[in-house]
């Protein structure tokens, strides 16, 4: 009789890291100030890299190169074809590149790598391919006006567009914004977060190696001076932001002087709904990964969630059983479910919610506090018995802080679920599928999803309602924010 083995643990080896300079009309180049600045790994505390720090004179020079490869270069002369050509090239580098990247999220985010190569990596090159397929389709229409003319509508691309992303997935974020954009005829100068931008640069790399032409793509490295640089430009079209709402309010104030085109996607406050007649086991799985899930680094997590009463006691234990087995430890670990938090400014806003949950009374029936002595690990924390009004039921953690609201109705559940600034996600788990629809329909979310959670595709539009932002990512819409529609008239006269 045989004994089954459980195979070993691997421990990913760290990446090269290729790319710190900035990428400016096709070249490399040191900032203008000569001036660089560190990235840290977030489970060791340990100084990676320094990278090129832009200031206003590299993002002159950045939009300058961009405005020139959209007016004069070959990027507008391009087929549309051609255009998805090169996004499909830059696909298949990415994938061939794929431990590489992944290992360069881990390294940078501190991200546990199964997640970086299973999940966030892949969904990169599929939403590149997603968007190839749509360059050449993005089509007018003939419009039967009256009188003696011929009218049609062209779509054009809105110009150059500055993109800021965040650094909770700063791969993926590169994607969600670089395919559309291309695939409409724009270019881009970006600034990925200062915490993240060795995996943004290596993608930069690759696209040169695809054959983008340059000055298509620019990436600046730096903090929020050069961000605001971006939004304050003249010669920017458009700004996309992935971040904080009250970041968004800032570059919403700015963008006003110019009338820029803006689209944000921002921060949540997301409620998990689970009624007595769900999945019971399924619903639990959803609970903790819709929050635990990137360290609870996510602007759609499942932060609040709202238990029926009949079921709650008993849905609070497994809920905390699940978040005991996570493992918490070396993100390059492949046994390692749970990582750090990005920094030690993140670690410590979340221990200071923590702290607030507490002494407003909610009672902390796991975790709460620090994994570790290096590195800035946070315990997986749930609180049971939240109330409404309890900073950690309002206000965006960004952390691995579960909030428990006991409910008793189908009405008190919708009405409770929209008492938020918010409105980018919810989800709702019931065998009753009318209710489902009630539900989904009566929120007031950008996203529900029903017996699931963070259920993510590239044909999927993704925005918020209310403060969580303007505009969408993700689908065909995606593609809307990145054009321009042109009325031609021609008299036939």
């Amino acid at each position: 009789m045989s004994t089954a083995v459980a195979p070993k643990k691997k421990i990913h080896a760290r990446p090269e890291v290729r790319r710190t300079q900035l990428l400016i009309d096709g070249e490399w180049k040191n900032s203008v100030s000569g001036e660089t600045f560190p990235t840290y790994h977030p489970a060791t505390e340990e100084k990676i890299a320094d990278v090129a720090k832009a200031n206003a004179q590299d993002v002159d020079l950045a939009v300058k190169a961009a405005r020139k490869a959209f007016e004069t270069g070959p990027w507008p002369k391009m087929d549309a074809r051609d255009r998805g050509r090169l996004l499909n090239k830059l696909a298949d580098l990415i994938e061939a590149n794929l431990d590489e990247l992944a290992a360069l999220e881990t390294l940078d985010n501190g991200k546990p790598i199964n997640d970086a190569r299973n999940a966030d990596i892949p969904l990169v090159i599929d939403v590149l391919r997603y968007y190839a397929g749509w360059a050449d389709k993005l089509c007018g229409q003939t419009l039967p006006v009256r009188g003696n003319y011929f009218s049609y509508t062209r779509k054009e691309p809105v110009g150059v567009v500055g993109q800021i992303i965040p650094w909770n997935f700063p791969a993926l974020m590169v994607s969600w914004k670089w395919a559309p954009a291309l695939a409409a005829g724009c270019t881009i100068v970006m600034k990925p977060a200062e915490q993240t931008p060795l995996s943004c640069l290596r993608m930069a790399e690759l696209a040169m190696e695809a054959g983008f032409p340059k000055g298509v793509i620019n990436v600046i490295t730096g903090f929020g001076d050069a961000g605001a640089a971006i939004v304050k430009h003249p010669d920017v079209d458009k700004i996309a932001f992935t971040g904080s709402t009250e970041t968004g309010q800032i570059i919403m104030r700015e963008a006003s002087h110019s009338l820029k085109r803006i689209t944000f996607e921002l921060g949540g406050k997301s409620p998990n709904i689970i009624f007595a007649d769900a999945d019971i086991e399924a619903a639990i799985h959803g609970a903790e990964f819709g929050l635990f899930f990137n360290q609870g680094q996510c602007c759609c997590a499942g932060s609040r969630l709202f238990v029926e009463k009949s079921i709650h006691k008993d849905f609070v234990k497994e809920v905390v059983s699940r978040a005991k087995q996570r493992k918490t430890g070396n993100p390059f670990d492949s046994e390692t479910t749970h990582g750090p938090q990005i920094d030690n400014e993140q670690f410590k806003k979340i221990m200071d919610y923590i702290d607030q949950g507490k002494k407003a009374g909610a009672d902390c029936v796991i975790g709460g506090k620090r994994h570790g002595d290096k590195g800035f690990f946070i315990e997986p924390t749930v609180f049971d018995n939240v109330t409404d009004e309890m900073a950690i039921a309002t206000d965006e953690i960004f952390g691995p802080v579960l909030s428990v609201l006991p409910f008793d109705s189908v009405e008190e559940a919708i009405q409770r679920g929209n008492k938020t600034n918010y409105g980018l996600a919810a989800a709702v788990w019931t065998k009753d599928i009318s209710k489902a629809h009630r539900v989904a329909a009566a929120l007031r979310a950008g996203t529900v999803w029903v017996n699931c959670y963070d259920v993510f595709d590239a044909a999927a539009p993704f925005g918020g309602f209310k403060q969580s932002g303007i505009g969408r990512e993700l689908g065909e819409a995606a593609l809307a924010s990145y054009t321009e529609l042109k009325t031609v008239t021609v008299s036939l006269s």
